[in-house]
């Protein structure tokens, strides 16, 4: 029998055939000098040929989120209207809701009673911007904040709200804002990651996340985000196995990187030269890992500021202190998810226990970022994926009642980043239902984050299977008044 010869040099790529050619050594080092990530994995667009470096002067070096997940409501928070005290338990006029579709949860209601807020507002700091008395941290530091009280979302559901808020589109697969921003800009730490997550639970009633939140999506695998938890071990499987020792594994890293990269070579696989990095990185987090996530040499201050739950690892306080850390060390997007703003039903004794837990933490990050002189460059947001209606779901309650998803207008928080403080953006009607002035949809929302990182939403594209992906979509305006 003839014997068969398989000629692997056959099996290329594009990217593989070009390297073979004869470029230039010296032109090839520029390049990699210029642009650390030119020779990455995956299907690049012409005009993202810089992809690791800005394309103009940030504003920001790096982001913290504060996702409210579960949609916490603003009328009982931060969008103070006297009219739904004044009209409590009557009819939403049907003039203001023009129409606009409901949920499954409140479509066969019989009436829509309003519901006034039953805690007090107060105006606070140079600015007057109202806030409720649940939230007398973030009271205190009103000035340092810009609220955005006009944005809009697409969605009226959690799930595909909550996608489209983290990755600009409702359906899964799509690469995260997270993962953009390290598509785009790279890290700024070898020894972490560039794109962290931190998961806390409140003790309202809760919305579930799930890992394609932070996803890469059809980005190299490189730039999803990295799961912290409050386990023993702060970073799954990143330790030794029991039994080897870290010169062991050092060398095994070494003859494991030896064989992928001839596999690298022969057959130009980009998702090859990702796991390359990826064992390189764990290796180097197994040292900065646990150094970062020890808290006991915070001092008595910063424990007083934060409250004491910051040494509880997985708590909302100890997440935002831990991203403060990560923050410091470079880390370009921490994403923390805090559960439990799902208010249908107890909404004033949920909300309660929600910003026992959030408030005092929320306030204490943007003050220790300001004391270190972090928060110029660091932008803070804090926020949901989408607001609560004005009219109350189910029986209508003196004391007690809840508030279905409302996506037509919510209020978020923004600080640093070259975002003007102390300043309220956007206004909705008298009854908190409709948006009144300066608009602001989620894909506006996602280009200014974009712009305040020092990159443009329409050029950050990457193409897949034959069309130009963006975070933004096709749409998306820059909020030009909100930034300093």
């Amino acid at each position: 029998m003839e014997k068969q010869v398989f000629d692997f040099g056959m099996n290329t790529t594009r990217r593989h055939f070009l390297s073979k050619m004869s470029l230039g050594i010296g032109s090839a080092a520029l390049g990699s000098l210029l642009v650390p990530d030119i020779f990455k994995g995956g299907e690049a667009d012409p005009s993202d040929i810089i992809a690791g470096l800005p394309h103009f002067a940030p504003k920001a070096k790096r982001i913290i989120y504060l996702f409210q997940n579960g949609a916490p409501s603003q009328l009982d928070l931060f969008d103070y209207k006297p009219m739904l005290n004044k009209m409590h338990g009557e009819e939403l006029p049907e003039s203001i809701r023009g129409g606009q579709r409901l949920t499954g949860m409140t479509a066969n209601q019989a009436s829509f009673p309003l519901a006034g807020s039953m805690f007090n507002f107060k105006q606070h700091g140079k600015s007057g911007a109202w806030i409720s008395e649940l939230l007398p941290y973030t009271a205190g530091i009103v000035d340092d904040l810009c609220f955005v009280k006009s944005l809009n979302t697409d969605a009226i559901n959690h799930d595909p709200a909550l996608t489209f808020f983290q990755t600009g589109a409702q359906v899964g697969n799509r690469p995260s804002m997270g993962a953009w921003l390290s598509y785009g800009l790279g890290s700024e730490n070898k020894n972490l990651p560039g794109y962290c997550v931190l998961l806390s639970r409140g003790k309202g009633n809760g919305q579930g996340v799930y890992s394609k939140l932070w996803t890469n999506g059809f980005l190299d695998s490189v730039h999803q985000g990295v799961q912290f938890s409050s386990g023993e071990n702060p970073v799954l499987y990143l330790g030794d196995p029991e039994g080897m020792d870290r010169t062991q594994r050092r060398n095994m890293l070494d003859k494991l990187a030896e064989l992928n990269q001839g596999t690298l070579d022969e057959f130009g696989d980009p998702e090859i030269a990702t796991k390359i990095q990826q064992y390189e990185m764990a290796f180097r987090m197994q040292t900065a890992v646990p150094e970062i996530t020890d808290m006991s040499k915070e001092p008595e201050s910063i424990v007083k500021l934060y409250g004491p739950e910051c040494l509880v690892p997985g708590t909302y306080a100890a997440n935002c202190l831990l991203a403060r850390k990560l923050s410091e060390q470079g880390v370009r997007f921490i994403q923390l998810y805090h559960q439990g703003w799902d208010g249908h039903g107890k909404l004033p004794q949920e909300i309660r226990g929600q910003c026992m837990d959030s408030d005092q933490a929320s306030a204490a990050l943007v003050t220790d970022l300001k004391q270190r002189g972090l928060l110029d460059e660091t932008l803070v947001i804090w926020g949901g994926e989408f607001g609560r209606t004005n009219y109350c779901q189910g029986k209508l309650e003196k004391d007690d009642y809840g508030r279905d998803h409302h996506p037509r207008a919510f209020t978020v928080w923004m600080a640093g980043g070259g975002i003007k403080p102390g300043m309220v953006y956007g206004e909705t009607d008298e009854f908190g239902y409709n948006i009144v002035k300066n608009p602001v949809h989620v894909h506006d929302f996602h280009a200014t984050i974009l712009n305040q990182m020092g990159l443009d939403h329409e050029k950050l594209v990457f193409k897949h299977q034959g069309r130009r992906y963006r975070l933004t979509d096709v749409a998306g305006k820059i909020v030009k008044d909100i930034i300093a």
